[in-house]
């Protein structure tokens, strides 16, 4: 006889564990910078599997991932201009809200809002 299988219970602290992790890998590379990116790898590896609402918090923290790319390198190109300097500064507001945002609401067991949103979520 095989031994049984994890419950839903236990899979979604364990889904929830992993959503975490990205968080925090998130929040670490603010100095370390290549962290982010193993974190967005994880999350797209997590989604096709993910429960509806551990499925909000994949695809934000993506799309965080892959906007706030887009953003730094705007800023990137446009520091030669000065502007770029503000746009970096914008980003890391812009991040480190919708990060913190994210792990509050995957503490209080609730689903993004908006997932999709380019702001906040």
């Amino acid at each position: 006889m095989s031994a049984p299988g994890p419950d839903a219970s236990q899979q979604s602290v364990s889904g929830r564990q992993i959503a975490l992790i990205i968080y925090i890998l998130y929040f670490v590379s603010y100095f370390t910078g290549i962290t982010a990116l193993i974190g967005v790898i994880i999350a797209h590896v997590q989604l096709p599997s993910a429960d509806p609402l551990l499925n909000t918090h994949y695809r934000f923290q993506i799309r965080t991932f892959w906007i706030g790319l887009l953003y730094i390198a705007i800023g990137i190109v446009l520091t030669t201009a000065v502007v770029g300097i503000a746009v970096l500064f914008l980003w890391f507001v812009w991040s480190l809200v919708r990060n913190v945002k994210g792990v509050l609401a995957l503490n209080d067991n609730k689903p993004i809002a908006n997932p999709s949103s380019w702001m906040f979520g």
